[in-house]
C-alpha cells in the first residue's frame, strides 16, 4: 500500500511545481495584454478591431495547441522509461501536425474581413481585425512551434528556460510595439500592423531561442536531425492524444470568441469595453492555468503509484489553493475596477467615460464568474492527470455551447440586458461545466488506497 503525503506536503509540493509554470503562463499572457494597453492608448476603435482580429486568432492558436499539449505526457512516459528515441520521435512529430495544422488554418488569418462580416460584425472594425489578422498568420506558425517546445522541455523538467524566454519576449514586444504602433523614434506609425508585426517577432524570436536551446541542452536526443522524415505512428499518437484536448480549448475559447462577437453587435464602445474586462480577467486565469498544469502532474504520479488517498489529498489542496486565488481576485475586482480599467484607456480618448463606465460594470460580472472559471480547469487539469480526456471534452461542449452560448444570447438581446447579460450567460455556462467536471473527477476516484 502507498504512503500517502500529508496535506501540508502537497502543499509544498503543488506550489514547487506550479509557481514556475504559473509565471510562464502570466508572463506569456501579459505579451498579449501589453498590445491591448498600447492599442488602447492608440485609439479606441482600433483597440475594438484589434479584440476581433486577436479572438480569432486565439481560436486558431489554442484547437492547434492540443497538438503540443499532447507532447507533454508522451515524452514524459517515454523519458522516464529510458526510451530516447520516442522522445525525438514524438516531439518531432509534435512539430509536424502542428505545422500542418498551422498552414491549414492560416487562410481563414487572411480573409477574416469577409468572415466576420457574415457574423454581422461592424464593416470598419472587420476591416481593421483583418489587417490585424493578416499580419498574426505570420505568427501562426512560429506559435505553434514554442508552444511543442515548451511542452516537450517541460515534460523534461526543464522549466527555467520556458520562463526565461517568455521573460525576455515581454519587453521585445512593449518596445517593438512602443515603435511601430505610434511611429516613435522615426520608425512608421503603423497602429494595429504595428502590434501584429511585434507579435510576430516575438514568436520568431521565441521560437529560434528555444530551437537552441533544446541542441545545445539535449544534443542526445537529435531532435532536428532527419526532421523531414514523416513517422506515421508516431504522428497518430499525437494525434488521437491531442484532438481532444484541441476541441476542449475550442469549445471554452470559442465561447469568449462568441460573447466577443455578440458585444461587437451591440457597438464600438461595449466590445472595446468587453476587451478591456476580458483581457483583466484573463489574466487572473493565467493563475489557474499553470496551477493546473500543476495539478495534471501531481494526479499523473499518484495515479501512477496507485496511491488514491494521495491522488485526492492532492486534488482537495490544488483546489483550495485556486479558491484562495478566487477570493482575491473577487475583491480586487469588486474594490478597484476603475482604476484598472482606466489603465487601457488614453485619458484624452472622446470615449473613455463611455468605455470606463461600462467597463466597471463588465469586471463587477467578471468576479461573478472567477470561482466557475478556475474550477472548470482545476477539474480538466485533474481529469487529464487521470487521463481521462473524451468524456470532459463532450462536457464542456454542450456546457459552453448548450447552456453558455444560448443564455448569453438570451440575457443579452432578447432580455436587453446588453454586455451584462452576454457575461451572466458566460458564468452559467462556465458553472455548469465546474460543476459536472468536479463530479466526473470525484466520482471516478477511490476513496482509499487500493
Amino acid at each position: 500500500m502507498a504512503t500517502s503525503m500529508t496535506y501540508s506536503q502537497h502543499l509544498r509540493a503543488v506550489l514547487a511545481l506550479g509557481l514556475p509554470l504559473i509565471g510562464s503562463q502570466v508572463a506569456q499572457f501579459a505579451i498579449t495584454l501589453t498590445d491591448t494597453i498600447m492599442l488602447g492608448w492608440y485609439d479606441l476603435t482600433v483597440l475594438a478591431g484589434q479584440v476581433l482580429g486577436g479572438t480569432l486568432f486565439f481560436v486558431l492558436f489554442l484547437m492547434g495547441s492540443g497538438f503540443a499539449f499532447a507532447v507533454m505526457p508522451l515524452v514524459a512516459s517515454a523519458e522516464s522509461a529510458g526510451n530516447r528515441p520516442q522522445v525525438r520521435r514524438i516531439t518531432r512529430m509534435g512539430l509536424w501536425i502542428s505545422a500542418i495544422y498551422g498552414l491549414a488554418a492560416i487562410p481563414v488569418l487572411v480573409w477574416s474581413e469577409p468572415i466576420l462580416l457574415l457574423l454581422g460584425q461592424d464593416p470598419e472594425l472587420a476591416a481593421i481585425a483583418q489587417h490585424y489578422s493578416r499580419l498574426m498568420a505570420l505568427s501562426l506558425l512560429p506559435a505553434l512551434g514554442v508552444m511543442v517546445l515548451k511542452n516537450y522541455l517541460s515534460a523534461l523538467e526543464l522549466t527555467k528556460i520556458v520562463l526565461w524566454v517568455t521573460l525576455l519576449a515581454l519587453p521585445l514586444n512593449a518596445l517593438v510595439n512602443y515603435l511601430l504602433i505610434f511611429g516613435n523614434w522615426g520608425a512608421p506609425e503603423l497602429g494595429v500592423r504595428g502590434a501584429a508585426i511585434a507579435s510576430a517577432c516575438v514568436h520568431l524570436v521565441s521560437v529560434v531561442l528555444l530551437i537552441i536551446y533544446s541542441v545545445w541542452r539535449l544534443p542526445e536526443h537529435a531532435l532536428f536531425g532527419r526532421l523531414w522524415k514523416v513517422d506515421g505512428e508516431a504522428l497518430g499518437q499525437v494525434f488521437r492524444l491531442g484532438w481532444p484536448i484541441g476541441l476542449t480549448l475550442l469549445a471554452e475559447v470559442g465561447l469568449f470568441a462568441a460573447s466577443s462577437l455578440m458585444m461587437g453587435w451591440l457597438g464600438k464602445v461595449p466590445l472595446a469595453a468587453h476587451g478591456i474586462a476580458l483581457q483583466v480577467s484573463s489574466l487572473t486565469f493565467m493563475f489557474h492555468i499553470g496551477l493546473s498544469s500543476a495539478a495534471t502532474v501531481r494526479a499523473g504520479r499518484a495515479l501512477g503509484r496507485s496511491d488514491y488517498a494521495g491522488l485526492r489529498r492532492g486534488g482537495l489542496v490544488a483546489i483550495a489553493v485556486s479558491l484562495v486565488f478566487v477570493a482575491l481576485t473577487v475583491v480586487v475586482f469588486l474594490t478597484l475596477p476603475a482604476p484598472i480599467i482606466s489603465l487601457f484607456i488614453d485619458p484624452d480618448d472622446p470615449l473613455r467615460s463611455q468605455v470606463l463606465a461600462l467597463g466597471v460594470v463588465l469586471l463587477a460580472a467578471a468576479a461573478i464568474f472567477q470561482l466557475a472559471d478556475a474550477s472548470q480547469v482545476m477539474a480538466l487539469g485533474l481529469l487529464r492527470g487521470v487521463q481521462d480526456t473524451r468524456v470532459p471534452m463532450i462536457i464542456a461542449a454542450i456546457s459552453y455551447w448548450v447552456v453558455g452560448a444560448p443564455i448569453s444570447y438570451y440575457m443579452g438581446f432578447q432580455l436587453g440586458w446588453g454586455g451584462v447579460g452576454v457575461w451572466i450567460g458566460l458564468a452559467v455556462g462556465l458553472g455548469v461545466a465546474a460543476v459536472m467536471l468536479m463530479w466526473r473527477f470525484w466520482s471516478r476516484v477511490p476513496k482509499a488506497d487500493a
